[in-house]
């Protein structure tokens, strides 16, 4: 059997999926995009749900049919699928250097490649600087200057999604634990931090035998590379390409080398800098006053020898947690699985894969009290948008399920609708006020000026009827700038109009940013963390959300789905 991660999977069914709309396959290349989403975001290895439970195991993940349970189960047994092989002949492709370049979807991959010889990154950035593209017919100057500019964008964001790395790392911080003698092994860096994106991994070990734990490290099946093996320290490169350094440290040294490799940087010059103040000395051996160790067994001794109250990993920014922290004047952050609901979930009624009941039921086993259904509106017809007929058929739905399924969980109707151009909404105001939750986004226009773009989302927020401003600055990391937008505007509108601003979980977007939302705070402006979930695997993806809006500073007091639903309904426009 071949040995396979679930990013290989999640890649080459993504692959297929842009093959398949290279030659304008209706509705299967979506499927199979869905899937490899899904699959990226498990936190089980699907080929140790194969080896467990066989083709029906895959089936049972959300999304996936026959055909695809039999495409990847043939990856599992051979690391190939025919159908992969056959479409790549027909246009030979590097899929991979091309993501994440705006203006450059499957059909203008294909067309670059006929047209132009352009089958990577590289040949790409040939094209563009020789002015070729811009010759092509349909394509003008414009268009190569946008690709030229999102091919310098791309260049320099090669970080990792936090959402798609953590199960990876995850995983093998489970290994790690299994070998005998392990007493502690935990994640630290950026990914402890849950900063939204990582350039590598660390991890730090106390261990009786760090011999045994570092040749588990080694020889792990998802080492593509191995850079560094030591007794105390080891580097890999993982087959999906993030670097991971393991260190094994004392039991004694273990807080101080935590709060070290944690960091970041900018925290730990301004503590060691305190400590030199106090002639101290801090690394990550210990807190010393000469050779007499003050702390450093675990991080609590260590902030409370400062002072200090203890500081959690997300606020260790140097943006002010450390005075907070002397001042024991730090903010209560919302606890991990402390919403009792989700303000943003599609369905098959759009472009999820599951239907009402199934997302309810997901949503429930998450531990959710109640969910906002929020289907996109009409504008987007690649999603099969509802228009106000649809919408109103999907209510009778609702309903339906909710007498079914009785008091397991709260359904409650929604939309996610679509900002026009002008600022107006896709549907019109008869719908939306009859709606519980109104959701309002930006889909297209990404490229307007800024007073324009500013106008636009106050105009939208501005509607009686919006409750929700979703995913703010529609940026998807590493693939989509964020809209040029004034968000102290915004943010200030959100204050006057009594708009709910959303902490959107969805790794790729992880919208708004930590800075933002502590503005929000600041200014007491409401906030929403959701998973914008399209399949039931997607729940979660609300730890996400839950750290980013811990990162700016949030407390449950700030986020309206972590109060029961009586009181968030009460708190929106429409009630």
């Amino acid at each position: 059997m071949h040995d396979a991660s679930n990013q290989d999977i999640a890649e080459i069914l993504r692959e297929i999926a842009t093959y398949l709309e290279m030659q304008d396959v209706p509705f299967k290349p979506r499927a199979f995009e869905k899937v490899a989403q899904t699959i990226e975001g498990l936190e089980e290895e699907v080929s140790a749900l194969y080896k467990k439970g066989g083709l029906k195991a895959l089936e049972e993940i959300p999304g996936v049919g026959k055909g695809i349970a039999e495409r990847i189960e043939e990856f599992l047994k051979t690391g190939r699928i025919k159908d992969h092989e056959t479409l790549k002949r027909q246009v030979p492709v590097k899929l991979a250097d091309f993501a994440g370049i705006e203006g450059v979807g499957p059909k203008t991959i294909k067309r670059l490649y006929k047209e132009l010889g352009v089958k990577d990154r590289a040949t790409l950035e040939r094209a563009v600087k020789a002015g070729h593209i811009a010759k092509l017919a349909g394509f003008g100057k414009k268009s190569e200057e946008k690709i030229a500019k999102s091919l310098t964008f791309a260049n320099g964001n090669r970080r990792f999604i936090l959402g798609y790395a953590m199960p990876q790392i995850r995983r093998v911080q489970a290994r790690l634990e299994e070998v005998p003698g392990a007493e502690k092994v935990v994640i630290a860096g950026s990914a402890r931090r849950k900063k939204e994106t990582i350039g590598d991994a660390d991890i730090l070990a106390v261990a009786k035998n760090s011999k045994a734990i570092m040749e588990k490290f080694v020889s792990m099946p998802e080492v593509a590379a191995v850079i560094a093996h030591g007794d105390t320290k080891s580097s890999v490169k993982l087959r999906s390409g993030l670097n991971v350094d393991l260190r094994v440290v004392p039991a004694e040294s273990y807080g101080a080398a935590l709060n070290y490799f944690t960091g970041s940087k900018d925290h730990n010059v301004a503590l060691r800098k305190i400590s030199v103040a106090k002639g101290w000395k801090l690394n990550e051996y210990g807190l010393f006053r000469g050779a007499k160790r003050l702390a450093g067994k675990n991080e609590e001794e260590l902030y409370k020898a400062f002072g200090m109250d203890y500081i959690e990993p997300e606020l260790r920014e140097n943006t002010g947690e450390l005075e907070a922290a002397r001042k024991h004047a730090l903010p209560k952050l919302i606890e991990y699985g402390a919403l009792m609901g989700d303000l943003q979930t599609q369905t098959d009624w759009t472009d999820g894969t599951e239907p009402i009941e199934a997302m309810a039921l997901a949503a429930a086993k998450a531990g959710l009290e109640y969910i906002v259904i929020t289907d996109h509106t009409k504008r987007l017809a690649m999603t099969h948008g509802l228009d106000e007929k649809r919408i109103v058929l999907q209510w009778k739905e609702i309903d339906r399920v909710q007498k079914k399924l009785g008091n397991k969980i709260k359904i409650l109707k929604g939309s996610e609708c679509d900002i026009l151009k002008d600022g107006t909404l896709d549907l019109p105001d008869s719908i939306l006020s009859k709606l519980d939750v109104v959701g309002v986004s930006v889909h297209s226009h990404f490229n307007l000026p800024r007073a324009e773009q500013t106008a636009r989302v106050i105009r939208a927020i501005s509607n009686p009827h919006a409750d929700i401003l979703f995913h703010p600055t529609s940026r998807i990391i590493n693939r989509r700038e964020p809209i040029d937008l004034d968000m102290d505007e915004v943010i200030t509108m959100a204050k006057k109009t009594g708009t709910v601003l959303e902490i959107n979980s969805f790794p790729e977007r992880s919208d708004l940013k930590d800075e933002y939302i502590r503005k929000c705070v600041d200014r007491g402006v409401k906030l929403s963390i959701d998973s914008d979930a399209h399949s039931s695997a997607h729940f979660a993806n609300l730890e996400y959300g839950i750290a980013q809006a811990r990162r700016g500073w949030a407390g449950k007091k700030d986020i309206v789905n972590a109060w029961p639903v009586e009181k968030m309904t009460k708190f929106l426009k429409n009630n």
